[in-house]
């Protein structure tokens, strides 16, 4: 019997490895090559094999096994590490006349004859300046070993934890390397990722994130890893340092690392001479746009080692690589007054009210101010004059003050103290950047933008109750809360101004409708705050009923995928105030959905579990968000969009000719309504 268990001890051993090795391989195909060889479902039918045989034997589990990038663990805080080589900045130039001078004392530096200074050429590296957080890795044994923030250049945080859960940072390497090195690069958020985050963000009132590299650093520093795996970051590695380099020039060891399995940019180019760095640039300056991430300039750098060592460095920065900074498009107006919005959580946004002023093909008026913190840190004033930039190419953003135009008299801004439509003392939460008003049964903003958010389409879809109606109802008496929609009568309705018989009509069978929409609807309808669609969706599915999810603990709601410490704290405070429960109380007595339905329990599969599916075209059978329904409720996953990782289009008539041409040179296939519904098993 020993023997036995010896055995399937060894087996097991045996097949840790193995699958290690294929999810290793996955990964690198999915996030460095951006050509998987398996479905989703087929890599998380591996990885799931591959956790349940480690927390059998969790003597074979490897600090750098791939179940690691799911995060789980808490860092509390994050050590000072002091950086072996030290982290420099990099001088900056900003157009043709600096590059020129850059290159000219290269040359110099190089001690190139004086009579050819002028003919003789340097070889360049331009790489892509990922506007993110610098990173520095340390590889032992080709075993991540070692994850450091730049810091003040000296020294930085070990953020090894969250760093494993980027997935195209590999934990193990693969080939010829050295036994110990550092590569360094940049941590970024993907310019998608940060668009669904804020989505999903604006549609529970939380605050809107500033801007991706903000995001990316703000990410890195959470005290859960498996937050920061929810957040999608990616890497881009540019830079070797070690005393086994295998070549003598910096592209080749790009390339070298490239074989090891890092993410290298695929925009690198080796340049001859300052003409083609400058042309590298141009193209560069307006192709930017066209990037999943962003961007903020161009990274020069002299090609050959033994150069580089000739050329040294300053105090601050090396002289053999200098840093193109784009020219962001800056506008100067005047700030006439700071006001203060508040969101439906209660959330205090500053608001810059300006002259209005052209920028980028937009009049703007208006732009945020954040919170406190950014208003004391511009010492920007009420009647100042200030400078305007467009962040990330969108968001209008105050970017410093014109002080020499500063009237003497302006007062310095204080921040308020009460809120600004209910009175309510201001609270700041430690950690948090936002000031909240608490008063949220009270204060006119929240009730309102509550019962917004609950009739708005992917929440009750009551389509007849509008911002307007709402407004109207709201000051007529009639609706203090999302309960009181579902007690109104028509003959409270009709002698109020624009409530014809007809649009009364309306407005009453749109709220009788709503109570057939589905639990997980009205879970993100009820608008616990940090609950957003994706997340009510994966709760709904998983407890199954409001009255279960009522009675979780903190603990068990972080068993949940999706959910963590931020969630659960907020569930749990939700269900546990006294005015929601009798809210929920009266919507449950209305007849709301407040579980999953027979049809639900009894129709939901996962055939396709591990699928990304865009939907075009226009449907015969069902609508577009009942096919969107359909997917999830069998496992698949809504993408808005064509890439090499969609699994098929399901097309309907009329579909877009530019998305029929980027699924043909993809080679996505098309898949109808009537294929789609019998892979489904619908026989509607």
């Amino acid at each position: 019997m020993i023997f036995v268990n010896h055995l399937q001890i060894m087996d097991a051993k045996a097949r840790i490895e193995q699958l290690s090795k294929e999810i290793d391989q996955h990964n690198y195909n999915y996030y460095v090559l951006d050509n998987p060889t398996v479905s989703d479902f087929e890599f998380d039918k591996l990885l799931e094999e591959l956790i349940a045989l480690e927390q059998q034997h969790p003597e074979w589990l490897s600090p750098e096994s791939p179940s690691q990038r799911v995060g789980g663990q808490i860092t509390k805080s994050f050590k000072t590490v002091k950086h072996k080589y030290a982290m420099l900045s990099l001088s900056n130039s900003y157009g043709t006349e600096d590059m020129l001078d850059f290159d000219r004392r290269v040359k110099e530096g190089l001690e190139l004859a004086a009579n050819d200074l002028f003919g003789a050429t340097v070889d360049y590296v331009c790489e892509l300046k990922f506007d993110g957080l610098s990173i520095g890795l340390t590889y032992e044994k080709g075993v991540l070993t070692q994850a450091v923030t730049r810091g003040d250049g000296e020294k930085g945080d070990d953020v090894t934890t969250n760093a494993k859960t980027i997935k195209s940072i590999p934990l193990k390497l693969k080939g010829n390397y050295p036994e110990v090195f550092e590569i360094r690069g940049e941590i970024f958020m993907p310019k998608k990722v940060f668009e669904t985050i804020n989505k999903e963000r604006e549609d529970i009132g939380d605050a809107l994130l500033a801007n991706p590299r903000n995001a990316a650093s703000g990410t890195m520093k959470m005290q859960d890893s498996k937050q920061v795996a929810a957040r999608h970051l990616d890497c881009y590695l540019y830079f070797l340092l070690g005393e086994q380099m295998p070549h003598q020039t910096h592209y080749d060891n790009l390339m070298a690392a490239k074989s090891w399995g890092f993410k290298v940019s695929e925009h690198s180019k080796c340049c001859k001479g300052i003409d083609e760095v400058m042309a590298f640039i141009d193209y560069w300056d307006k192709e930017r746009i066209n990037l999943p991430f962003d961007i903020d300039g161009i990274v020069i750098k002299v090609n050959d080692y033994a150069k580089q060592q000739q050329l040294g460095f300053t105090a601050k920065s090396p002289r053999w690589a200098i840093a193109y900074k784009f020219k962001a498009e800056q506008v100067s107006t005047q700030l006439q007054h700071i006001s203060y919005q508040v969101g439906r959580t209660g959330a205090i946004t500053p608001v810059a009210n300006l002259t209005p002023v052209a920028l980028g093909g937009t009049v703007v008026k208006r732009a945020s101010l954040h919170n406190a913190d950014i208003i004391q840190k511009l010492d920007v004033r009420e009647g100042d004059f200030v400078f305007v930039e467009k962040g990330g190419e969108i968001i209008p953003k105050i970017v410093g003050v014109d002080i020499s135009r500063r009237d003497a008299r302006l007062q310095v801004t204080s921040y308020i103290t009460n809120c600004p439509e209910c009175n309510t003392v201001l609270v700041r939460k430690p950690g948090e950047a936002l000031h909240y008003c608490l008063n949220e049964s009270g204060c006119p903003p929240q009730v309102k933008g509550k019962m917004e958010h609950f009739v708005s389409r992917r929440a009750m879809n009551i389509d007849s109750l509008g911002g307007e109606t709402i407004e109207q109802l709201y000051a007529a008496g009639l609706i203090h809360n999302i309960a009181d929609i579902y007690d109104l009568k028509k003959e409270q309705l009709l002698p109020l101004e624009r409530m014809a018989e007809k649009s009364v009509q309306n407005l009453i069978e749109g709220i009788a409708a709503s109570k057939a929409v589905p639990f997980e609807r009205v879970l993100f309808a009820l608008g616990i705050r940090h609950v957003g669609e994706t997340t009510a969706k994966k709760m709904a599915r998983n407890v199954k009923s409001l009255a279960h999810l009522q009675t979780l603990s903190k603990e068990a709601l972080l068993e949940i995928d999706e959910v963590g410490e931020t969630i659960a704290e907020s569930v749990t405070a939700f269900f546990k105030d006294s005015t929601q429960q009798a809210i929920i109380a009266r919507l449950q007595a209305a007849g709301l959905q407040f579980e999953l339905s027979e049809a639900q329990l009894q129709s939901a599969s996962d055939k396709l579990k591990g699928l990304s599916i865009v939907i075009s075209g226009v449907f015969v059978k069902h609508s577009r968000d009942a096919y969107k329904a359909k997917i999830e409720q069998h496992g698949g996953k809504n993408s808005g969009s064509i890439s090499s990782k969609t699994s098929f289009i399901l097309a309907g008539d009329n579909v877009g000719p530019e998305k029929l041409k980027k699924a043909q040179s993809l080679g996505v296939k098309l898949v109808t309504e009537e294929t789609f519904l019998e892979m489904i098993g619908d026989g509607a």
